[in-house]
């Protein structure tokens, strides 16, 4: 991953409930050019503490996380942070929910079942944003 204190370097933090997907999101990342994980969380009040914490320039978010949602992150973070992208990550790609998310202010949309290969393209251009 990239330099920890290059000006180029885009933090993300994954906020996903299954650990064995959370460890595929960061080994896909890790190939990535300037893109350094700072932060992973499983449910939303460590997402919550560790985002506002951290205040990386990405999120990728998954909506179900067990007994709580990713939309209250989502919500939450983005009242008191706004400079922060999210990109959600999730099952539930129905249009309500995808209207749902980009009404909270999620820049990226993603489909896991037939999307998920997309996720080092979406954070590529996430970081190239940022330059």
């Amino acid at each position: 991953m990239g330099a920890m204190n290059s000006p180029h370097t885009t933090n993300l933090y994954l906020v996903e409930d299954s650990a064995s997907i959370r460890s595929r999101i960061a080994e896909m990342l890790a190939l990535l050019p300037d893109v350094r994980i700072v932060g992973e969380a499983a449910q939303a009040p460590d997402a919550v503490a560790g985002i506002l914490a951290l205040r990386p320039h990405g999120v990728l978010l998954d909506l179900n996380l067990g007994a709580t949602s990713g939309m209250d992150v989502l919500r939450r973070i983005r009242g008191i942070a706004p400079e922060i992208t999210f990109v959600v990550l999730t099952n539930h790609a129905e249009p309500q929910y995808r209207r749902a998310c980009e009404r909270a202010g999620a820049a990226y949309f993603l489909d896991k079942t037939t999307e998920f290969h997309r996720v080092p393209a979406v954070i590529s251009e996430l970081a190239s944003t940022r330059h």
